[in-house]
C-alpha cells in the first residue's frame, strides 16, 4: 500500500487496522494515527523470533478480527514488508506501507474551501502525518500562501500556476515551532514578499520581512487579507481574515486550543495563557458566529467536516469547547494543568524559524518529523 492511498483510506473513515513494529518508544512520539485508525505496536524482531520458532500463527492469532487489510508500518517500509509477508502467510491478508513512515511524512493532500464573502480560491493543504494545515489564497492572478511547509514550498507555487497566478506573498501567522517554514524557500522560487507579524522582531528575526500590525491588510487580487492580533500562544501570533474565514494560525484549534509554553516555557505560560484567553473571548468575541476558522493545525483524532476540510464556525467551537466559555483563572489553570510533550526539536526549529540558524533540506525534514502538539490538551 502506498502512502497516498493510505491518506485516502483514512480520509474516507475506512477502519483501519495499522501494525507498527519499529521500536516502542518511536511508536509512543510518532505514528500513523487518526479517528478509524487501531494501532498495535509489536517490534519487528519478535516476528523473527517467531519465524524461527515457527510461532507466527501465535502472533498472527492477534490480528484475525481486524480491519483487512492490516498495514504493516516501519521506518522506511524494509522490516515492515517482511512482517506483511509473514501475517500472510499465516492467513492475516496484510500489506507493507512502502516507504515506511518516511513516505507517510511525503504525503501532502489539498482540498478546495468555500469562501463565501471573498472573491478568491482557497486551497488548504493537509499533511496528515503530523496535522499540520497550510492554505494557497487565489484572487484574479494573484496567489498568497499562508503557513506553508519548507518541505512542500514548490507545490503551492505550482497550484497557483495552475490556476493562472503567482505568489505574491508568503505569510505565516507566528514563529513556527513545530515544522520549518516554507515562506522564505517560496519567496526564493518567486520573488514573493515574505510577510511576518511585527512582533517576529521581538523574538529575534534575522531576515528581511514585511512586518504587519493588527488591522493592516495583505493584497492578493482584489481581495484583502486582514491582520488580527491574536497573542497567547506565541507574542506575536496574528491571525488573517479573508471575508468571513479566519486564517486562525495556532491561536484555536477545533479540538483545543493552543498551548502557552513554546515562546518562554513554564515560566512564562500563565501569563501567556492570560494573553490567549484575552484573544478568544474579546478579541475573537467581536467576531460573529458564522465566522469560520481554519486552524494551522489539528489533532490525530479531529474529525473533518462533510467535505473533508478542518475548518468550523466559531459559534460551533463556542459550543463545543468548554474552555471558550471559563473564566480567566479557570482557563489558566485548565491549560497550563495537563499540556503534552513540546514538538520535536522545536527550539532548533524556532531559531531556524527566525533565520538565526539554518538547515538542508533534509536535515529540515528530519527535525520536523512527529506530531505537531501546539495544542494546550487533546480537548477543551
Amino acid at each position: 500500500m502506498t502512502p497516498e492511498e493510505l491518506s485516502a483510506r483514512l480520509a474516507r473513515g475506512d477502519p483501519t487496522a495499522i501494525l507498527d513494529v519499529r521500536d516502542r518508544d518511536e511508536f509512543e512520539a510518532w505514528r500513523v494515527d487518526g479517528p478509524a485508525v487501531t494501532a498495535t505496536q509489536i517490534p519487528a524482531i519478535r516476528f523473527t523470533q517467531a519465524e524461527i520458532r515457527g510461532t507466527v500463527s501465535e502472533l498472527a492469532a492477534g490480528f484475525e478480527d481486524a480491519p483487512s487489510p492490516v498495514v504493516v508500518v516501519c521506518a522506511e517500509g524494509r522490516s515492515s514488508a517482511h512482517v506483511a509477508e509473514l501475517l500472510s502467510e499465516a492467513g492475516v491478508p496484510a500489506e507493507n506501507l512502502e516507504t515506511g513512515m518516511d513516505g507517510w511524512a511525503r504525503v501532502y493532500r489539498a482540498r478546495e474551501l468555500p469562501v463565501g464573502t471573498a472573491d478568491a480560491t482557497v486551497l488548504q493543504y493537509d499533511r496528515p502525518s503530523s496535522g499540520c494545515l497550510a492554505y494557497l489564497v487565489v484572487a484574479g492572478d494573484e496567489a498568497v500562501v499562508v503557513d506553508p511547509l519548507r518541505a512542500f514550498a514548490g507545490r503551492y507555487v505550482e497550484d497557483a500556476r495552475e490556476r493562472g497566478a503567482e505568489v505574491v506573498a508568503a505569510v505565516d501567522t507566528h514563529v513556527h515551532a513545530d515544522h520549518v517554514s516554507g515562506v522564505s524557500a517560496v519567496a526564493e522560487r518567486t520573488g514573493a514578499t515574505v510577510v511576518l507579524p511585527a512582533g517576529a522582531t521581538d523574538r529575534g528575526l534575522d531576515f528581511d520581512a514585511r512586518l504587519v500590525a493588527d488591522g493592516e491588510t495583505i493584497s492578493v487580487g482584489d481581495a484583502e487579507l486582514v491582520a488580527v492580533h491574536a497573542p497567547g500562544h506565541t507574542t506575536e501570533m496574528t491571525a488573517f481574515r479573508l471575508g468571513d474565514l479566519l486564517f486562525a494560525g495556532d491561536s484555536l484549534f477545533l479540538e483545543s486550543v493552543a498551548r502557552p509554553d513554546l515562546e518562554d516555557g513554564d515560566e512564562g505560560a500563565p501569563d501567556a495563557a492570560r494573553r490567549l484567553h484575552a484573544t478568544l473571548t474579546e478579541r475573537y468575541g467581536e467576531f460573529t458566529d458564522d465566522t469560520r476558522v481554519a486552524p494551522a493545525h489539528y489533532g490525530p483524532r479531529t474529525v473533518p467536516d462533510e467535505s473533508g476540510a478542518y475548518v468550523a464556525e466559531l459559534g460551533a467551537l463556542r459550543d463545543r469547547l468548554g474552555a471558550l466559555s471559563m473564566d480567566e483563572a479557570a482557563f489558566v489553570s485548565f491549560v497550563c494543568s495537563d499540556m503534552p510533550p513540546r514538538p520535536a526539536n522545536y527550539e532548533r526549529i524556532i531559531e531556524t524559524n527566525l533565520g538565526r540558524d539554518s538547515l538542508s533540506d533534509e536535515e529540515a525534514f528530519e527535525v520536523e518529523l512527529g506530531p505537531n502538539n501546539c495544542a494546550a490538551t487533546s480537548e477543551a
